[in-house]
Formats: structure tokens, sequence, C-alpha cells
């Protein structure tokens, strides 16, 4: 147990340094390729902290640990917008352009429902269990390809605001992003391997432990990562990298093991765990849309939002 807490401990110092490292070396990248800081969080940040979860997902499909794939999606999405952006916007208010609002927050709002529907196959379809089907995976990575589309033509727009200077060379900057995305996948696999043993201690359920220790540990690199970004206001990344990990959750950390290992069947979710999904997004949207701009007290309801979630899921 004290082995536990201390490889935790060394985990977080991990995912703190290797975050601030990652940052730093996406944004530069960013203004070396000439493209928008968001288009990098949606793609090389986004992709890289979600790296975690793809890797217990596949690693628990591989199990037979359907509800932990589950947790770690739904608690993971729910946790990145709540929990991490509430924080970050009461750090520094969070501003947010035209484009996030008409296009990016809008397709993660869809993505979501779109896997809650496909998921209440006993409530909306007459089905014996709630399930993720291939055919299911399949529509969700179809899905995904909407937003590679996206980011292709976001890719070939030019900027139109003056960029500043890169902080370092091309070489140094992808450099930064490789070291920091080792320190935070190695911090990561410390926190969840260490964080679950000390829970499966506790007695706590597969449900309880996915939704909690593994969503918030395989969130850890969005959550140290958004913070840092926060700080320096860097908040095209900070967006970018809570968007593109939401959908990179849902449609490739879930859809792709359920492509290749078969249907996820759980009965243990509840409704609250799929109201908070869609709930979190719509949230996030009204907050966005009403001021452009995340505002400290609405980013406390937020994380007071996530609070009582979290009262009902352990209660």
């Amino acid at each position: 147990m004290i082995w536990n807490i201390l490889l935790l401990v060394l985990g977080f110092l991990f995912l703190i340094k290797g975050a601030d490292i990652f940052v730093d070396g996406a944004s530069s990248t960013a203004q070396n390729f000439k493209v928008s800081k968001i288009l990098i969080g949606l793609t090389i940040v986004a992709f890289g902290t979600s790296a975690p979860e793809f890797a217990v997902s596949m690693q628990a499909l591989a199990n037979h640990s359907t509800d932990m794939v589950l947790g770690n999606v739904i608690g993971s999405n729910i946790l990145n917008i709540l929990l991490i952006l509430g924080v970050s916007a009461f750090i520094h208010p969070i501003h947010i352009k035209r484009n996030t609002i008409q296009k990016e927050l809008p397709l993660c709002m869809l993505i979501s429902t779109v896997l809650v529907v496909l998921f209440l196959d006993i409530e909306l379809g007459n089905g014996l269990v709630n399930q993720i089907t291939k055919a299911d995976a399949l529509i969700i990575l179809l899905f995904f390809s909407i937003f590679l589309y996206y980011l292709i033509t976001l890719a070939k727009q030019k900027k139109k605001e003056k960029e500043n200077q890169p902080s370092f060379s091309l070489g140094k900057s992808l450099l930064l992003v490789i070291l920091g995305l080792i320190g935070i996948i190695i911090g990561s696999d410390l926190v969840v391997e260490n964080a679950s043993q000390i829970a499966a201690i506790l007695g706590m359920s597969e449900r309880v432990i996915s939704l909690t220790i593994i969503a918030f540990g395989t969130s850890l690199p969005e959550f140290v990562t958004s913070i840092v970004s926060s700080k320096k206001q860097e908040q095209e990344l900070l967006l970018g990298n809570i968007i593109g990990s939401n959908i990179f959750n849902i449609c490739v950390v879930l859809g792709i093991p359920c492509a290749i290992y078969g249907t996820i069947t759980s009965s243990s979710f509840a409704i609250l765990d799929l109201i908070m999904l869609i709930g979190s997004s719509i949230l996030l949207f009204l907050f966005a849309t009403t001021h452009k701009t995340i505002q400290r007290w609405e980013g406390a309801i937020m994380v007071i939002t996530f609070i009582l979630y979290y009262i009902f899921t352990f209660v």
C-alpha cells in the first residue's frame, strides 16, 4: 500500500513536468507550421493525451472488462468538461472563438449523443441488453471520419492574424512534444496502475473504479496539460485538447477496440451516467454561446456539478 502511494506520487511528478514540456513543444510546433493552435490542440495534443485511455480500453476489452471500457470513456469525457475546463476557467476565463462554437462544440455534442443512442438498446430499441455492437462501432468510426475531414479543411485554411515567432526550432519543438508525451504516458501508467490497486484494496466496484479512479487517472494528461495551458494562456490549445480528446475517446478509444474485439455489453451503468455525458457537453455549449467566454463563476458551477455527480456515483 505504501509502495503504491509512493509510485502514485512519482506518476504525478512525471505528469506535471511532461505536460509543461508538451505544451511548450505543441505551441512552438504550431508556430513553425504556421497553423492555428486549435488545430494542434485538436490533433497532436488531444490524440497524445488520450493515449492512456486507448491503452486502458484495449487492455480492458482483451480481459473482457467491458464496464471498465465504458466507464473509462464516459467518466473521462464528463471529467474533461466539468472538472478540467471548470478548473481551467476558474484559473483564467476561457475565450472561445466563433469557429469553435459553430463547428467543434456541436460536433462534440453530436458524437456524444450518437454514443448514447446506440447504447440504449433497451430503452430505445426494445432490446434485451444495452450494448455497443461491431455495427455500432463502425457508425461511430464513420463520425470520426467526418471529424478527420474537418481537421483537413482546418489545416488548409490560411491564418489571417499575424503569428509570433516560434519559441524553438521545428526539430526541438517536435522533440519537446515527444519527450513531454513520454513523460505524460509514463506518469499516467504509474497513476492508473497504482490508483487501481489502492481502490481494489478498498473494495470498490468495477463501475465506480472505472468512472472515478480509472477515468481520473487516464484524464490526468488532459488535466495537467489544460491547467498548464490555462496558466500560460494558451487557450486554443486548451480547448482543442478537451474537445479533441472527447471526440477521440468515443470514436477511437471505444470504437476501435469494439470493432476489433466485438460487442460491449453492460448492465451496471445508470442512466445518470449517460445524462451527464450529454449534459456536460450541452452545459459547455450554453456557457460558450452566452458570452463567448467561460467565466470564473461558470467554471465554479461546472466543478460543483462534477462534485455532486461523483457523490451520487459513490452513493
